[in-house]
């Protein structure tokens, strides 16, 4: 094949990224578009680019080096990156390639103005833009300084920026390659930034328009504060003129200058309404043509917009398909579960067929769609007051989209939408032996799944599966499961409000509740106080452990004085706890039991951290309060006018939730339980397809939906090319942050606390597990980096079950994500710990290593100096 070194930008399109990069791509779809205007000019190919890597051998070393360095390392990044840039600047262009550019520049006239500008192979992509990676230089005059910028965006592909941006991806350098637009310039009168979805709320139909005069690298590097422009359906909705001192303008001789604006044009809009209306109205034409919303940059250049570059915008979170055109109202399965990080597509899957409500997945995460809930103003009310007591920012978010009388229809009678908000609530005996019973039940139905799973393999494992799955909504649907969860639940509830309306104490519940029998999660957290117990005896165990990297360690600590005790007591921790782990809704996930290193910090930080026995005496030592604290309350009441009566109803209330609220952790313990089972099945089933070569490993099955691995096993045929693009969307969905709230307009709706009691500066949240306590901010986002010391404070994003062991060692608990009953705050309150959920942002605004105070009963937390 013969190498094309110059490509017309009419000639090309967004189906030719590996010859002429993203830029280059997305402008040659752009002129193709009927009505819109792009600047003449060319592309200067991949193939000419691979050209002038061929003549510096050494550049092939380099790269060896560069990629064998860690991301972090930023001084010899910088080093060695400059290097390759001086290399690839220092290339002479042959005759040929140099011969090729010069008469493709002709064509736009030899001492025209050109804009140069970097096209990379991994740019603008629909997972990452890579935004400003590369260079642009405008106003470029004459051939001879047009090759020099041309080999200068060459060479811009080793930016010390765009080096560590690839590294951290995972992105080869071998494998990007940088094509050149070169284009015409134009000398805009106004110049900006069209996003044709808003890009803070992410709402699809509002477009916004940021404008400044001259040209558009003003606002590009944060020079001037744009005008901004919302538009919405055709009218602008939003206008912010702002005073534009400065704007950046073409020198005749080429370069640019940066020049002051008239005093008395600086409070001008840089667009008339009109013209920004029209600007919008193109936007849409090139989003319908890209099939995504766009961050387009344009020009105004004699009352006619000109479009210089396009690109996805790819912070915008997905909306969940709904197949109509009505408006919907999602909320997040994963701020309910404690796992907002993305699922993968078996993980999907499964909690799809398993869990009581249908759910819809986007950007990798679940989510539940309440529009039916809100429609009807019979089951609103009680709708908003069960989220509400969840998360107050649930309830801000939907009432904000409520207060829009326009979005969410009110229907008569929303007709049979599932059980009434709250579930079941019949009233039930206050009596231990229904959770008994009740756990029983569970026990009895995994135990059954075991033993009928065993012989089933290949297209009758999957029928099996599906039979499982109504067996396993059976048991969580059962209404005395549903009762028991809600008594516990409404218990804390009316204590909570009753005893501050009766006594003025807040959260009074959180103390009644510490150490309530049967809550399976707090005895995973002291069980493991137990384990450690056993292997601090032992020094040399504790050195062992001290270096373990490896999956198999347990079969090496037989070899150990006090090793096989250590192993037995590990052994049996797995086999209670072992289906747990981190993100466990995520059926994907390891568990403990497949990578029993993850528990190994936790256990080195409970010998290092506590003396014998200190499980029992926290348990006891928990109820001691508990039973102290229903006197105190008992006999306050009593003194109180009709006092017998209250002391009675608080007493039976406070019965009530010790028996209750422990089983509050049960059914998702089952769950987890269950899981496991299922996932070993499905394992042996990928293990066989591995050995039947149809799979390069096991895991590629956690990239196919339950459905399409049934069809695999049936048809002994798999799609490679759909598991590697489910892999890259699911790499890309972590840089994606879910909302609480979406709507099918697209909008993120976060919902605020809306308090004015909380002091300047502090970082409000939902107040959980009553108390105060100051300490070291620990923000640990991974369990098995944990390192904690007596009287830290754990900082995280979220904490589902599998993060309780952590919750014995620190002295309180700050989260993003949670709510009044999420498991992290049940268990605070188990272990008497102050905590506060629901901060926005708190691992990002904390600083590890920080003092910091928590006020878990009235719900923020001070940064401390």
């Amino acid at each position: 094949m013969t190498e094309r070194y110059v490509s017309d930008l009419r000639e090309v399109d967004e189906t030719q990224v590996a010859v002429i990069g993203g830029k280059g791509a997305h402008l040659g779809g752009l002129s193709r578009i009927e009505g819109i205007r792009v600047p003449g000019g060319f592309c200067v190919t991949t193939d000419a680019f691979r050209r002038i890597m061929a003549e510096a051998p050494s550049i092939d070393d380099r790269l060896d080096q560069l990629s064998r360095l860690n991301p972090d390392d930023r001084e010899a990044i910088r080093t060695l990156s400059a290097q390759i840039r001086r290399t690839i600047e220092g290339i002479a262009i042959p005759g040929d390639l140099a011969a090729a550019i010069t008469g493709a520049l002709a064509q736009l006239g030899e001492q025209a103005a050109c804009a140069v500008r970097s096209s990379a192979t991994a740019e603008d992509l629909p997972t990452a833009s890579f935004a400003g990676q590369q260079d642009t230089y405008l106003n470029v005059v004459g051939p001879a300084a047009i090759l020099q910028h041309i080999s200068r965006c060459w060479a811009s592909l080793f930016t010390e920026r765009a080096v560590t941006y690839r590294q951290r991806n995972g992105i080869d350098h071998r494998t990007v390659h940088m094509a050149v637009v070169v284009q015409q310039m134009v000398f805009p009168h106004a110049a900006g930034v069209l996003f044709t979805a808003d890009p803070v709320t992410g709402n699809r139909k509002v477009a916004t328009v940021d404008a400044g005069f001259g040209l558009g690298e003003a606002l590009v590097s944060g020079m001037v504060n744009p005008d901004v422009f919302k538009v919405r359906h055709g009218e602008i909705v939003a206008k912010v003129i702002a005073a534009k001192q400065r704007a950046v303008h073409a020198l005749p001789a080429g370069g640019t200058q940066e020049v002051a604006v008239d005093a008395q044009r600086q409070e001008e809009p840089a667009l008339t309404d009109a013209q920004v209306v029209r600007l919008v109205q193109l936007g849409r034409r090139i989003e319908a043509h890209f099939g995504r919303p766009q961050d387009i940059e344009w020009c105004l250049v004699d009352d006619g917009f000109q479009i210089v570059q396009s690109r996805p915008i790819t912070t915008l979170f997905p909306i969940p398909e709904s197949g109509d055109q009505e408006n919907h109202v999602y909320l997040s399965v994963g701020h309910q579960q404690m796992m907002t990080d993305p699922m993968k597509p078996l993980g999907i899957s499964m909690w799809q067929l398993t869990a009581m409500a249908p759910m819809q997945e986007a950007g990798g995460r679940l989510f539940v769609d309440a529009t039916r809930r809100l429609a009807s103003p019979a089951s609103r009310a009680g709708f908003l007051d069960l989220v509400g007591r969840g998360d107050p920012l649930v309830r801000d978010a939907l009432e904000t989209v409520l207060d829009r009388d326009d979005f969410v229809p009110s229907v008569p009678d929303a007709g049979p939408g599932g059980p009434p908000a709250g579930g079941a609530s019949a009233p039930i005996a206050t009596d231990p032996a229904i959770v008994s019973e009740l756990i029983e039940r569970s026990q009895a139905s995994i135990a059954a799944l075991e033993r009928d799973i065993r012989t089933k393999s290949g297209p009758a494992l999957f029928d099996f599966l599906l039979e499982a799955f109504e067996e396993h909504k059976r048991v969580l649907s059962d209404p005395l499961n549903m009762q028991a969860i809600m008594a516990g639940m409404e218990a804390t509830w009316w204590l909570n409000d009753t005893l501050q309306e009766w006594l003025g104490e807040k959260n009074a519940a959180d103390t009644l509740t510490l150490s309530a029998p049967d809550n399976v999660t707090s005895e995973m957290g002291l069980a493991l106080l137990d384990v450690a117990d056993v292997i601090r005896p032992h020094s040399e165990v504790v050195a062992f452990l001290q270096g373990v990297e490896d999956e198999g360690f347990l079969d090496e600590l037989a070899k150990l004085a006090g090793g096989t005790e250590a192993r037995d007591a590990i052994e049996d921790y797995l086999d209670r706890y072992g289906m747990r782990c981190v993100g466990e809704i995520d059926i994907t996930r390891p568990r403990w039991r497949e990578r029993p290193t993850t528990l190994v910090p936790v256990i080195l930080d409970n010998v290092r951290n506590f003396e014998p026995g200190a499980a029992e005496r926290r348990f006891e030592q928990g109820r001691q309060k508990a039973r102290k604290k229903e006197q105190d309350v008992l006999s306050r009441l009593r003194a109180l006018p009709d006092g017998d009566r209250k002391a009675d109803e608080a007493k039976r209330m406070i019965d009530r939730v010790r028996t209750f609220i422990g089983y509050r952790e049960y059914p998702k313990y089952g769950i987890i339980s269950r899981y496991f089972v299922y996932k070993q099945a499905l394992l042996e089933e990928a293990e066989r397809l591995v050995q039947a070569g149809l799979l390069p490993e096991q895991e590629d099955i956690f990239f196919l939906t339950f459905q399409e691995l049934n069809d695999v096993v049936r048809s002994n045929q798999v799609d490679d090319r759909l598991i590697q693009q489910r892999k890259d969307a699911f790499r890309s969905y972590h840089a994606l942050t879910p909302p609480r709230v979406l709507t099918s307009d697209g909008e993120a709706v976060t919902g605020a606390y809306r308090r004015d009691d909380v002091p300047a500066g502090a970082l409000v949240g939902l107040p959980v597990s009553a108390g105060t306590i100051e300490g070291r901010a620990r923000v640990i986002l991974d369990i098995a980096e944990a390192d904690l010391e007596a009287g830290d404070i754990l900082v995280t994003t979220f904490t589902d079950p599998s993060w309780s062991p952590l919750f014995v060692a620190v002295a309180g608990l700050v989260t993003e994500v949670g709510g009044q009953m999420t498991h992290g705050a049940v268990i605070a309150r188990e272990y008497g710990l102050p905590a506060v959920v629901g901060v926005a942002q708190a691992t990002r605004l904390i600083r590890d290593g920080q003092r910091i105070r928590v006020h878990g009963t009235d719900g923020y937390v001070e940064i401390l100096p």
